[in-house]
């Protein structure tokens, strides 16, 4: 019968006691946060990758599908399905793009603003929710912290990561 270890030869030193590393508790907490989210946002009928568009196009409205992508950082076909259900809900909208009769420039429709409000509801209390345990100051350090991680990293502020499961586009190479 194999004997439980409890403590490690030579230091005594209980697996238990150790902290993981930051990266494995960044890849832990981070997919629970991501899927925690994707549930919330369920209620709306909405996935990440709907709620991401719908704020690029607050902050940057009349975007062609091409400079979204780029933006998102994911390939522009896999963008336009997304595109396609947000614009079949009326969220979204496709206009004649005044400076490139070829494209046409995405923006929010009055439902899709509500729609965002919704969404930042959602958010704070996702946000809320993840970090109960922390006080303010700590989780204001929790977020500089991640902040300087994720530019080290090169990610781009803003963008939910569940927009790389879409596929990369050509803006730069994994670190």
């Amino acid at each position: 019968m194999a004997r439980r270890r409890t403590e490690r030869s030579g230091g005594g030193d209980r697996p238990r006691d150790r902290l993981p590393s930051a990266a494995w508790l960044l890849a832990q907490v981070g997919a629970h946060a991501a899927a925690k989210f994707a549930e919330r946002l369920s209620a709306l009928g909405l996935s990440p990758p709907h709620a991401g568009i719908l704020w690029a196009l607050s902050t940057s409205g009349g975007l062609s599908q091409q400079a979204l992508a780029e933006h998102l950082d994911v390939l522009p076909s896999r963008l336009v399905a997304l595109v396609d259900e947000l614009e079949e809900r009326g969220l979204v909208e496709r206009r004649d793009n005044p400076d490139d009769r070829r494209t046409y420039a995405l923006h929010l429709t009055s439902p899709g603003r509500t729609m965002l409000e919704a969404i930042g509801r959602i958010a704070r209390t996702h946000q809320e929710s993840i970090s109960e345990g922390l006080d303010a100051g700590e989780r204001e350090q929790l977020a500089a912290l991640l902040l300087r991680i994720a530019d080290q990293q090169g990610l781009r502020r803003g963008v939910h990561p569940g927009f790389r499961s879409l596929g990369r586009g050509r803006r730069r190479k994994e670190r």
